[in-house]
């Protein structure tokens, strides 16, 4: 901003966008009331620009900010005088208006003593809540108050365990701290939260590829489970669940990327260009699915069974506990088997979830090449792809195995190349 007052002065650029975003400020208030009969609400959008005017003079014209204080308890009595006739006369109970006036008039104090990025996030989030009233309004009546303990969870776990845990070792001979334990505890729980969120108040309703999507971010192999169950109960549109079971899979390339962006640059670097392939390759093939049997009738997801609330205390100690026992395998396997160990390892974790054993594997230190826990990454995918296509061909209807085949063995048939290559 130094580079602007080299060329407009400093107080003719506060004034005007004190002004004119004051103003606007003022203008959405007014689209958001306009509806309104009756004179409940005070002033017009002119209102607004001059609170916020009033606001930079007071400021300026007295260095010691009393002025600038007077002002603001003058306009507060005005405006508890307003709201006192507001209920009296037209039984309207709402503080918005009056709420966004006063932060209208600290819009000054605020651009004149801090940076101007976090006046303007202020401003930015200031203005979107206002114009959000009426989507609030309807999200409101979808959140239920349980959802309030599961979002106290999720703070709690990040925001109060995880800095309280110590970084010291458990044992001499392991990388492993209470702190990196509960980070990956934190960090799986974040994207299952995630996708609980979208699932729960975005895509509530939608259809089933959606849900096999946002399944996949949670669980890819849950998932799977549920869905192929659901194909029995469905008739016609098999397709499209054999195009979500896909997705799904599509889904975990991505939080496995994510968790390796997190725990492993190296590794992410190193298999980046990799996991992009499988990504594309799985997501064309579902998609390929779609278009091919898109004469097929649509279906709506109507999935009754769901992955377990993500930030379940139970599912947290058992991620906790499948760390830290992936954690000493993990060692003991390659203390006393090296690379082939862990490479038999990698195959045999598919049955369970991989998570842990990835996160363990990335964030640990075994004095291994990355080569070879790149390797063993893309091992315990294979494997656990080829779990979850046994289960999908065991519970799914007749009419989806021919395709689930097709899907799978393409998938599988990469993954392995893949793997051949960094052999």
């Amino acid at each position: 901003m130094e580079k602007v007052f080299e060329f407009v002065p400093r107080q003719f650029f506060e004034i005007v966008v004190i002004t004119l975003l004051s103003l606007i400020i003022g203008l959405s208030e007014k689209t958001l009331h306009i509806s309104k009969q009756n004179d409940s609400v005070f002033g017009t959008d002119r209102t607004f620009a001059f609170i916020g005017i009033l606001g930079y003079i007071f400021w300026i014209a007295d260095p010691s900010k009393l002025l600038y204080s007077a002002g603001l308890i003058l306009l507060t009595i005005l405006f508890a005088v307003n709201y006192y006739f507001k209920i009296s006369l037209y039984h309207d109970f709402g503080l918005t208006t009056i709420a966004v006036a006063l932060i209208t008039y600290a819009l000054t104090a605020l651009l004149k003593t801090q940076p101007f990025w976090l006046f303007m996030l202020v401003y930015v989030i200031v203005l979107v809540l206002a114009e959000l009233k009426e989507s609030l309004n309807a999200l409101s009546k979808k959140v239920e108050r349980d959802e309030f303990i599961t979002l106290g969870k999720f703070l709690a776990i990040a925001g109060i365990i995880l800095p309280m845990a110590p970084n010291t070792p458990i044992v001499s001979f392991l990388d492993l701290t209470p702190y990196k334990i509960w980070l990956a505890v934190v960090v799986i729980s974040s994207i299952s939260y995630f996708s609980y969120l979208l699932r729960r108040f975005v895509f509530s309703g939608s259809g089933i590829v959606v849900t096999g999507i946002l399944g996949g971010l949670y669980s890819s192999t849950a998932t799977t489970l549920v869905l192929a169950r659901q194909s029995r109960k469905t008739k016609g549109g098999q397709h499209q669940i054999v195009a979500a079971i896909l997705m799904a899979t599509t889904m975990m390339y991505l939080r496995i990327g994510i968790l390796m962006a997190i725990f492993n640059s190296t590794i992410f670097i190193m298999l980046l260009p990799w996991f992009l392939v499988m990504l594309a390759t799985s997501a064309g093939v579902a998609a390929g699915i779609l278009y091919f049997r898109k004469k097929t009738v649509d279906i709506v997801s109507d999935v009754k069974e769901s992955p377990a609330n993500p930030l379940e205390f139970r599912i947290a100690i058992i991620f906790t506990l499948l760390y830290v026992v992936f954690s000493f395998i993990t060692y003991y396997t390659i203390l006393h088997f090296g690379t082939q160990g862990l490479q038999a390892l990698a195959y045999l974790v598919g049955i369970t979830d991989i998570d842990p054993f990835l996160i363990n594997l990335f964030h640990g230190k075994f004095g291994m090449e990355m080569t070879m826990v790149a390797l063993a990454t893309l091992q315990a995918v294979l494997s656990n792809n080829l779990i979850k296509s046994i289960y999908a061909l065991a519970l799914s209807a007749k009419e989806c195995r021919k395709l689930l085949i097709l899907g799978f063995g393409i998938i599988l048939a990469l993954n392995f190349i893949i793997i051949l290559i960094f052999l």
